[in-house]
């Protein structure tokens, strides 16, 4: 059995994840519940589980305040959940972290509840990130989920990405490479207000990396590095805008 806690200020919420665990993760046992970021404090210090569901935007403070508060390291799994709170979903998603949103659907409950016992394992250092990134409200890493567990890669490093069927690498300007089982798509969103833009439908680029537009053989952005990456003529207006308005060309 998998022992969980519940932190939300809205019981019908609690009511509802209580009742979606019963029905479709019956390994989970609910050892206990709070209604906000002091009582969940105080439950967190007197019980042992090893998974949290907490609610990011609480009536006393943030499902972040209660992490920055809490003493020492993080003995759990933390799935948090939100009402759709645009930058708390980005900065799930830029640090890979599980995260439901309300209404929550039972496939994506079974699935981050089944992912709390898969490695790669999120670390102390993870969530630290996660913080980090809350506190000063911007982010400036990503973070891959690999075989050999989670790396943080800096956005200023990152050249550009390229899709292979399910897979996305990562290509950083130091030459280096990351493969990662997650389709370009995701990414297209999670780096959309970035410095990047889905040249082709293999390929993502970061503008901050382009040397030139060839057009010899084709329609290619000419990267650092000497990459030379494929551009979409739909794409081509779009891209082309994008770097006047960076006064790039």
């Amino acid at each position: 059995m998998k022992r969980a806690i519940l932190i939300d200020d809205e019981a019908v919420v609690r009511d509802s994840l209580r009742n979606l665990l019963q029905d479709y993760c019956p390994e989970v046992y609910i050892v206990g519940e709070a209604d906000g970021v002091a009582t969940g404090l105080e439950l967190l210090s007197q019980t042992a589980a090893g998974i949290v569901f907490l609610d990011v935007q609480m009536q006393d403070g943030t499902g972040f305040d209660l992490l920055d508060q809490y003493p020492g390291n993080y003995p759990f799994h933390l799935i948090f959940i939100t009402a759709y709170d645009e930058f708390a979903v980005r900065a799930f998603e830029y640090n890979a972290l599980d995260y439901l949103t309300k209404p929550i659907a039972p496939q994506r409950l079974m699935r981050a509840v089944a992912r709390t016992g898969q490695p790669p394992f999120p670390s102390q250092p993870h969530y630290d990130e996660l913080l980090r990134s809350v506190k000063l409200r911007r982010f400036d890493k990503i973070a891959l989920s690999t075989n050999d567990g989670i790396r943080f890669l800096p956005l200023d490093q990152l050249l550009r990405l390229e899709a292979s069927g399910s897979y996305t690498t990562f290509y950083t300007a130091d030459g280096q490479k990351e493969m990662v089982a997650r389709i370009l798509k995701d990414y297209e969103i999670i780096l959309s207000e970035e410095s990047f833009f889905r040249s082709h439908q293999s390929h993502i680029i970061n503008l901050d990396f382009i040397e030139g537009i060839s057009t010899e053989e084709g329609l290619f952005a000419c990267m650092q590095g000497g990459a030379r990456i494929p551009i979409a003529r739909r794409r081509k207006e779009q891209l082309m805008e994008l770097l006047k308005q960076r006064s790039l060309f």
